[in-house]
């Protein structure tokens, strides 16, 4: 309400200025008319300039200014010289170098950033050394430990489009989602808090450019800085795009101790695996375990042995046999095959004729034992 009443008193006080002051003599609604479309020139840059981020109305303010003391400068050296067209001349060096001045001041902006210039104090060789954050890695919270350690060096970034983005997902109707965003936020701002630290919050967007990730490429671009996140596909694509990307999960990856094939594991098994039979258990450091024939020990802790491991960019795998398991399926095949054959037609009359031959082989034995006797006897006599 106050910005419109102050526009109002800028076109009343330009237009009286207008009709009092008489730029046209004699022809006073003139003046009043000049005033009044000047001051709504006034208003209309002023409303272009909101959508203006402040460190390039700061650079473009400081280039002009440049542009005009150097327009001076370069007055005072030529002004004895005998020239043809020299106020031409000198009109042409003004708007120049002022025009030079504001668009390079709007262009290079962010060097007149109260960061950039506290950090150019305090070490010079970390001016150029800008980690970008993505949306994933403050909602992931991990970032803010790697900063604790001091392994992360330079000035963390984090864009205007990206706070909003986490604004958008902290006030969302989704308890989960909620719950999320204002993690992210607490992040942030636990990363603020530290001594050792540098985080920069920078305005510059890209309205043409609508999807988050592709923001963070053309920042990156823009700033000569590396982009810090958790997501895959940003991750390729950043890469495909000839930006340097730190990945927290290869990070973490890097990080989780090496197992060999042959190596016994005491894991928990946790729920059922997608083939059959297979159970899923994971490590302390959240590794992914799959035990084959694992099923069977549901909600139990068993001893399982690896087989081998699958390393991919979005993490690790291990995948085990459990002998135990592997026994008991091998005894229940046997088990279910053996009544198979006795209920087969095919096999009704081969066991009739082994039941036979298992009922006279004690009547053959009797047979050839009082033989063997008799012939003894006869010997004898």
């Amino acid at each position: 309400m106050w910005l419109i009443l102050f526009r109002s008193l800028v076109v009343l006080a330009l237009a009286w200025a207008g009709w009092h002051y008489d730029p046209v003599p004699g022809r006073p609604l003139v003046g009043l008319a000049l005033g009044f479309l000047f001051a709504l020139s006034i208003i209309g840059l002023e409303l272009r300039l909101r959508h203006v981020s402040a460190h390039d109305m700061v650079g473009s303010l400081v280039g002009g200014v440049t542009g005009l003391i150097g327009a001076r400068l370069v007055l005072g050296v030529i002004g004895g010289l005998d020239l043809v067209a020299e106020n031409f001349i000198h009109s042409l060096l003004i708007v120049f170098l002022i025009y030079m001045g504001v668009v390079i001041g709007a262009h290079r902006g962010e060097w007149f950033e109260p960061a950039r210039i506290i950090a150019a104090f305090k070490d010079a060789s970390r001016l150029h050394q800008y980690k970008i954050l993505d949306t994933s890695v403050i909602i992931d919270g991990r970032i803010a430990d790697i900063c604790e350690t001091g392994f992360l060096e330079g000035t963390l970034v984090a864009p205007q489009f990206v706070l909003r983005e986490l604004q958008q997902v902290a006030d969302s109707s989704d308890s989960l989602k909620r719950n999320r965003g204002r993690r992210g936020l607490d992040v942030l701002q636990r990363i603020q808090k530290m001594a050792h630290m540098q985080v920069q919050i920078v305005e510059t967007d890209f309205p043409e450019v609508r999807e988050v990730d592709l923001k963070l490429i053309e920042l990156a671009r823009h700033m000569a800085g590396k982009i810090v996140t958790n997501d895959f596909n940003l991750n390729k694509v950043a890469q495909l795009r000839g930006v340097a990307v730190l990945n927290i999960n290869e990070l973490a990856n890097s990080l989780k101790p090496v197992v060999l094939p042959g190596e016994i594991l005491r894991v928990f098994i946790l729920k059922e695996g997608k083939e059959a039979g297979q159970g899923v258990a994971y490590l302390d450091d959240g590794t992914m375990v799959v035990v084959d024939q694992g099923k069977r020990a549901l909600g139990k802790t068993i001893e399982v042995t690896v087989t081998s491991v699958l390393q991919t960019t979005a993490g690790k795998m291990i995948f085990c046999r459990w002998p135990e398991g592997l026994g008991a399926v091998q005894s229940e095949n046997d088990d279910a095959r053996w009544p198979a054959e006795r209920r087969d037609p095919r096999n009704a009359h081969r066991n009739e004729r082994r039941e036979q031959t298992e009922r006279r082989a004690p009547e053959r034995v009797d047979a050839r034992s009082r033989a063997e006797g008799s012939s003894s006897t006869a010997g004898s006599e």
